[in-house]
């Protein structure tokens, strides 16, 4: 399907009226401080058009898959075995699955994906990160890195952690590292999410423990992965399957830790249809989220597939669902026949 969503066709309809209303279609207006949707793109900018001798924009969904608000494709898998899914093919922009892609839901530890790229877009990987006591005084079911106060890490080397291991207390070191603390770090990921359009969305950690108002949405999702995925060291650290660090611990001796992908796709447990490649993710749980999975994948065909699944009701239902997703709409010829 491909038309806008919910959220940007309001924006667009009350921009409309006041156009109408107040004449300014007539006249050019100058902003001096533009909101800027889509990272670094001037959504302003109005380029000549040669061959027609008018002007070109650039429009913030223009490199985005936008769908309605209707389902799409429930009856064609085992949808029932979770509360929403979406697949999203970035060749085309279309969105061939959907499964209550608007609706707020847990994102658990999918939440990590905005954590790793604000990390490695506001730091500097190399800076040495000096682990604090709050960063480690979790609850002891918590997922973890395995770090202790007064370690000392790379930048760099918390992110792998953050990814791959899905550590809570790397993700609270690398809040208090870039912003000082995880409230503040909390208001760089809202404002990074909105400038994505992530506008269903609303963050209060940088991990996805359980909070009423940590939220977000299967299409919001897409939005923050497909943006992360711009990131070169981004699609290098999802695209690792085991990392090795080598750090220093607070008495000041050398250590090595060695850390494995928790996605079943790239450490071997599960398998991808047949014309798929699994590039990376990023896997969660928790008791209110259920079994949450963000995915980058390619066909046979080149073309990039995101696909996401949140709160399947069991680890082993929530791959069984990826798999039929991706064969049924993330193939070339499969994703032709159902669209």
């Amino acid at each position: 399907m491909r038309c806008i969503n919910r959220p940007l066709a309001s924006c667009l309809s009350l921009m409309l009226c006041i156009l109408l209303l107040t004449g300014c279609a007539a006249r050019k207006t100058e902003f001096s401080n533009h909101y800027n949707l889509y990272g670094n793109t001037d959504i302003t900018n109005i380029n000549a058009d040669s061959d027609s001798g008018g002007a070109q924009i650039t429009y913030f969904s223009e490199n985005l898959c936008v769908g309605g608000v209707q389902n799409l494709g429930l009856d064609t898998v085992n949808s029932q075995i979770a509360q929403g899914a979406g697949v999203f093919c970035l060749a085309t922009g279309e969105i061939p699955y959907a499964q209550n892609i608007y609706e707020r839901m847990y994102p658990a530890s999918t939440t990590k994906i905005l954590t790793a790229y604000i990390a490695l877009t506001y730091g500097n990987p190399d800076d040495v990160v000096t682990i604090s006591e709050n960063a480690v005084t979790l609850d002891d079911a918590s997922s973890v890195c395995g770090v202790a106060a007064g370690d000392q890490m790379s930048l760099r080397d918390l992110v792998y952690g953050l990814m791959l291991r899905s550590g809570n207390d790397a993700a609270i070191a690398i809040a208090e590292h870039i912003s000082g603390s995880t409230e503040a770090f909390a208001e760089i990921m809202n404002r990074e999410a909105y400038a994505m359009g992530a506008t269903g969305s609303h963050f209060v950690n940088p991990n996805g423990l359980p909070d009423e108002n940590h939220y977000t949405t299967v299409y919001d999702m897409y939005l923050i992965f497909q943006t992360a995925i711009l990131n070169p060291d981004f699609c290098e650290i999802i695209r690792t399957t085991e990392y090795t660090t080598n750090y220093i611990l607070a008495d000041g001796t050398e250590n090595s830790m060695t850390w494995g992908t928790t996605n079943r796709y790239q450490n071997g447990q599960q398998t991808a249809p047949e014309g798929i490649t699994v590039i990376g993710g990023k896997t969660g749980t928790t008791g209110d989220a259920g079994h949450c999975l963000v995915l980058l994948s390619v066909n046979d065909e080149g073309e990039q597939i995101i696909s996401i699944i949140f709160k399947a009701d069991s680890r082993g239902n929530l791959y069984l669902l990826m798999n039929e997703l991706l064969e049924k709409y993330g193939i070339k010829g499969a994703l032709s026949q159902n669209t």
